[in-house]
């Protein structure tokens, strides 16, 4: 390879590490849990994982993804429209649409995949997208493939967006389609979908939201952030994921009217060009959701927790985001001590991981600590101690 061109990585590389940027992955041997072991054997409580109901190895979870292995393979070989589709594919199709409240749905390889390949086959040059300005990355980058108009407003600002839809129709768009995330995953803030579909409907608007940080337990079933707002079954689109709440495993879906769904599969280059869930992924989502709409116990338990930890963490010195969702982001503000404070929690054995540039904004560095309905009062309490001994070794908390 060139060594000019080698030398220009490097130095990249270096950039970051010296600005305190560099992010480093740390290697577990365990399934995830309320504790995990690190490759070093150390056992460690485990605040960092989006397995917000303790699923990812759930017995019944695990038993469902080995029936499916030992029924329908390993592998599927092949995109959908050839031989990749599997009776456990539309079964599960049936299901999630069934569950967020959508006519239908289609399964894709990974959320990201379900986001990226949502805009460009709906909307064109003569339509217009809305976009909240801390929309995640994977809906930055499914809106860049569209040819449509697009206007971005100010982080969860009712009047600014109202502004841009206003703007959207005085500029002629055919169709128009608003998109927000329903849970936004460095702050956890909830979108405000009522006063959103409030004025979609009043600029004659689509309402579109990515529900990866809500789908499981939001709302007072676990159905997602539209739920949780009170306008279950009056959203045009969501899309979501198998990877965090629902199972922990990867896949994606999108899930709307049935004409949207239809034409995504004739014409959405990541579900047309990619392999789909393995059979194993798919039996057990489908066995995640029999758990979830037979009993709202694990999303209850993971309300206790959030409420008890954003309680206690407050108590013991530390600024977080307000809120009411199981991601507490903890604000520390510099990245340097972003980092030393996640690493010295590792050494009392709390696994947490700091967020800084250009995950979030510059000077917005933070440790995002994350609940699980695993978690048991002890080991919020061990963490809420270690964070408070660590946080005064590093002068963050008197």
């Amino acid at each position: 390879m060139n060594t000019t061109f080698l030398a220009h990585l490097q130095s990249e590389l270096d950039g970051l590490k010296s600005a305190g940027l560099f992010k480093s992955e740390r290697v577990i041997t365990t399934p995830q849990g309320a504790t995990v072991r690190t490759a070093d054997g150390r056992e460690v409580i485990n605040l960092c994982a989006n397995n917000y109901l303790g699923l990812s190895s759930h017995p019944k979870v695990i038993e469902a993804a080995h029936e499916a292995l030992r029924t329908h393979g390993y592998g599927m070989s092949s995109v959908r429209f050839i031989c990749g589709t599997q009776d456990l594919h539309k079964t599960l199709e049936h299901r999630i649409a069934r569950f967020v409240g959508c006519e239908d749905a289609i399964l894709y390889a990974a959320a990201f995949d379900a986001n990226g390949g949502l805009f460009e086959p709906l909307l064109g040059e003569q339509d217009a997208i809305v976009s909240d300005e801390l929309n995640h990355a994977s809906i930055i980058d499914g809106i860049r493939l569209s040819k449509a108009s697009r206007w971005r407003y100010k982080h969860n600002d009712m009047a600014d967006l109202e502004r841009c839809l206003k703007e959207a129709r005085e500029k002629g768009a055919r169709f128009v389609m608003v998109f927000s995330d329903g849970v936004f995953s460095m702050d956890g803030t909830i979108a405000q979908l009522d006063t959103m579909r409030a004025l979609c409907d009043r600029h004659d608007a689509l309402l579109a939201i990515d529900e990866c940080h809500a789908s499981g337990f939001m709302g007072r079933t676990g159905r997602g952030t539209h739920e949780h707002r009170g306008v279950f079954g009056k959203i045009d689109v969501i899309t979501g994921t198998f990877g965090k709440a629902l199972g922990g495993a990867s896949g994606g879906f999108t899930a709307a009217r049935r004409e949207v769904v239809e034409l995504l599969r004739q014409r959405s280059r990541p579900y047309l060009f990619s392999n789909t869930l393995m059979p194993a992924i798919a039996g057990a989502s489908i066995a995640v959701l029999d758990l979830l709409e037979g009993s709202t116990a694990l999303r209850d338990k993971l309300a206790d927790n959030t409420a008890y930890f954003r309680r206690a963490i407050v108590e013991a010195g530390f600024e977080v985001k307000p809120g009411e969702h199981p991601i507490v982001p903890i604000m520390v503000y510099d990245a340097v001590k972003a980092q030393q404070l996640a690493a010295r929690l590792l050494e009392l054995g709390v696994y947490v991981v700091g967020f800084f540039f250009p995950v979030v904004p510059k000077g917005q560095a933070r440790i995002r600590v994350q609940m699980s309905a695993v978690h048991d009062r002890h080991h919020l309490e061990a963490a809420v101690k270690a964070f408070a001994q660590a946080g005064k070794e590093l002068g963050l908390v008197k």
